[in-house]
């Protein structure tokens, strides 16, 4: 009988010493270079509101631009003095920006906001909140342009809540200045106008004394109860 032929299994012997470390020892990656902060782009405070330099944004906008993109529209029929510049420095200066630039991305000119951008010029902030909005065409641009320096001249100002606003201002001690009212306007609402104002005729034997108010324009008998 043939014999069979075993066949032996090769076993691989467990090596009982330590793995020794490599020679050549890993590369070390150093870190990128943090890039250098830029004190005139946007930052976030502790609430996380967004900063430009030491200004708060507290509006919506779509994007932070150098205040160079912003162009004026030299179709723009309101020119802004400088007092009304000055007012309105004071304000984003205190408040940050409660409004944004608004640009059309039709033309690239400024729609709503030319006079932001003259007080942001003013502070000498280097950027501004801005918001890009679509135009169908030159004249609904315009229309939209006009409209926002006509829209507020139609308010009217009841006199009677103005001087309970400014009152309450007052006894809070919180600067009258940011209500962007002159010192003469912010006088007569918290002392009342000095000036008497003209007598308006009456009808034939009426004893009444009836009055405009300059501040207000109120109807009233100085003589008696407040007229209807």
């Amino acid at each position: 009988m043939a014999k069979k032929k075993t066949v032996k299994k090769k076993t691989k012997k467990k090596s009982v010493a330590k793995k020794t470390k490599t020679a050549k020892a890993k590369k070390k990656v150093k870190p990128a270079k943090k890039p250098e902060t830029d004190t005139s782009s946007p930052r976030t405070d502790s609430k996380n509101a967004v900063m430009i330099g030491e200004t708060v944004v507290n509006c919506s906008h779509s994007h932070i631009i150098d205040i160079e993109r912003a162009v004026p529209n030299p179709m723009n029929p309101n020119t802004h003095p400088e007092k009304q510049v000055v007012k309105l420095a004071a304000l984003i200066k205190y408040h940050g920006w409660r409004h944004p630039v608004v640009i059309s991305n039709r033309s690239g000119f400024i729609v709503f906001g030319h006079c932001r951008v003259l007080a942001a010029e003013q502070l000498g902030l280097k950027q501004i909140p801005a918001d890009f909005q679509d135009f169908e065409s030159e004249a609904q641009e315009f229309a939209a342009l006009v409209a926002d320096n006509v829209i507020p001249d139609f308010a009217e100002t009841d006199g009677l809540k103005m001087a309970e606003i400014i009152n309450h201002i007052d006894h809070t001690n919180f600067p009258l200045e940011l209500t962007a009212l002159d010192p003469a306007q912010i006088e007569n609402y918290i002392v009342g106008p000095t000036d008497m104002p003209e007598r308006i005729p009456d009808e034939p034997g009426d004893s009444s004394l009836m009055v405009d108010c300059p501040k207000c324009g109120h109807n009233f008998d100085a003589k008696g109860a407040v007229a209807e």
